[in-house]
Parts: structure tokens; C-alpha cells; sequence
């Protein structure tokens, strides 16, 4: 039997409405994949509050925002300031997250849970489920609605995103997907700013 992991985003949703798609989809366990776990729109799922709110409802929670998370603490993972995948990726801490989450889905039925609701705008499908499904997890997202989509599919709808076609004379489907992977990464990595502000993958609740 091949592991099965899914990714969620909290969204702004209430706690009530977040827990029910949870329970829809027989989720088990959390690994939260947010670098700052804290959110000023939606307090909600603050760390602790969200941790406190999945307990009383039998579901798990684990930070995993220092192994996973979109924004480095390794300075070696920047370019001009903007967080490069591909070299997070890379990154012994990362491997050690892959591999928690890989087998915490041993006993558990886990859920990445990073901010944005929609897949494709967060690292958790750009970055965390592209190295999962490349160790042959089957990886789905779950929607505002509670379905599932598999994460196939997700990248279908990011090749159509893109202008992309699956099909090329001069590459093969795996450069084609590499390329977008890499278009959506450039477009969605955190970005370090002079002004105090940031960009990026919003990873706080504060980017829907």
C-alpha cells in the first residue's frame, strides 16, 4: 500500500468549519508547515489555539514550520533575497522534515496545513508536496469544499495556468512540469524586503 498524505490551508475559515472538512476527509494528524505560526486576521489558528482546538476534536498537531516551512533560516536558500526550492530542498533540515511526515503517515492520516486555501498558490504543493510525491507518496489537496484533488491534477491545473501545454517536440512531460514548478516557485517564494514588508507565500493566514 503506497503512503497517502494530503496539504489543507486554514484559510479564514472558522474553527468549526475548518475542523468539519478535517473530519470529511478522516484526517488524524496536522503537520503544520508555516514558518510563523500566528496569523493577526485569524487568531484562531494561532499555534496554540489551533493545537488546543484539534486536541478536543482527537486530531494531532506538530510544528514542522522550522523543517518545512517556506521561509529558510539558511541563508545559503536566498538569491537577492528571495528563497530559492530548489536549495531548500536540498537542506538536510528539510530531508529530516520529509521524512517525519513521511512516517508519521505510518499510523496517521496527516494533513500538511499551511494558509492559502488554494493549493497552487503555497509552497506546501510547489515545494513540500513535489518532493513527497517525488519518493512516490500520493499527495491530495483538500478544497474549501472538502473534496479532494489529486495532486496530478493540481499540476494540470497549473500547466494550464501557465499558458503550458503537457506536450512539447523539444522537452519531455517531466521538463515541461519541472519548468512549471520553477515558474510558480519564482512567483510565490518569500521575498525579503528593505521596508520591513514581505512577500510571497503568505504562510500567516494574512494572504487568501
Amino acid at each position: 500500500m503506497s503512503v497517502q498524505i494530503f496539504s489543507v490551508g486554514h484559510s479564514n475559515y472558522n474553527v468549526e468549519t475548518f475542523i468539519s472538512i478535517l473530519k470529511a476527509n478522516k484526517i488524524t494528524a496536522i503537520a503544520d508547515v508555516r514558518s510563523a505560526p500566528f496569523s493577526r486576521f485569524n487568531p484562531q489558528f494561532n499555534k496554540h489555539e489551533i493545537k488546543k482546538s484539534l486536541a478536543s476534536n482527537g486530531i494531532r498537531y506538530v510544528f514542522l514550520g522550522a523543517e518545512l516551512g517556506a521561509r529558510s533560516s539558511d541563508p545559503s536558500c536566498y538569491v537577492d533575497g528571495k528563497v530559492q526550492y530548489d536549495r531548500l530542498a536540498k537542506t538536510l533540515e528539510f530531508a529530516a522534515g520529509i521524512a517525519r511526515v513521511m512516517d508519521g503517515a505510518k499510523t496517521h492520516r496527516v494533513a500538511l496545513m499551511c494558509a492559502e486555501k488554494e493549493p497552487l498558490d503555497c509552497h506546501r504543493t510547489i515545494l513540500v508536496a513535489r518532493e513527497l510525491v517525488d519518493r512516490g507518496v500520493e499527495v491530495g489537496h483538500i478544497l474549501a469544499d472538502a473534496s479532494v484533488e489529486p495532486h496530478e491534477q493540481t499540476i494540470a491545473r497549473l500547466l494550464d495556468m501557465l499558458g503550458m501545454s503537457a506536450h512539447d517536440m523539444f522537452r519531455t512531460p517531466e521538463q515541461i512540469v519541472d519548468d512549471a514548478y520553477r515558474q510558480q516557485g519564482i512567483r510565490i517564494a518569500y521575498q525579503e524586503s528593505t521596508t520591513g514588508a514581505t512577500a510571497g507565500d503568505g504562510e500567516t493566514g494574512e494572504v487568501e
